[in-house]
């Protein structure tokens, strides 16, 4: 539908969906946390928003949000070899909580005017 077919809104809905994995990422590593040479991973994500605003002005082209799990084997913090910081990835949930909820509201706060601009007509 042509109403849901900007650009904020398709920036906002990948958003959602980077967030929603990294905490899926996050939570397998809390998860792992005792167990023997479990290595810690990160999803790293790069916006090719960035380029095109710098490209154009202005974003005309499709929207790519790329991401991929990176494993961290460089570090072994642990006697059993285990190198997942617990502390350090609950705050790192509660950081990635905290965005995915600013995007649901900035979602639902441009369904709230839409709803008033379809009502008030």
């Amino acid at each position: 539908m042509a109403l849901f077919d900007t650009t904020a809104f398709r920036i906002t809905e990948q958003g959602l969906s980077v967030l929603w994995q990294k905490q899926q990422v996050i939570a397998q590593n809390i998860a792992n946390a005792d167990t023997p040479e479990y290595n810690c991973k990160y999803l790293e994500f790069s916006g090719v928003l960035r380029e095109k605003l710098r490209a154009n002005g202005s974003i005309k082209q499709e929207l790519n949000l790329s991401q991929h799990i990176v494993v961290d084997t460089a570090t072994r913090d642990q006697f059993d070899e285990n190198n997942v910081d617990t502390d350090t990835q609950q705050a790192e949930l509660a950081n990635t909580q905290m965005q995915y909820d600013a995007l649901i509201n900035s979602m639902n706060g441009n369904f709230t005017r839409m709803r008033s601009a379809l009502i008030t007509k």
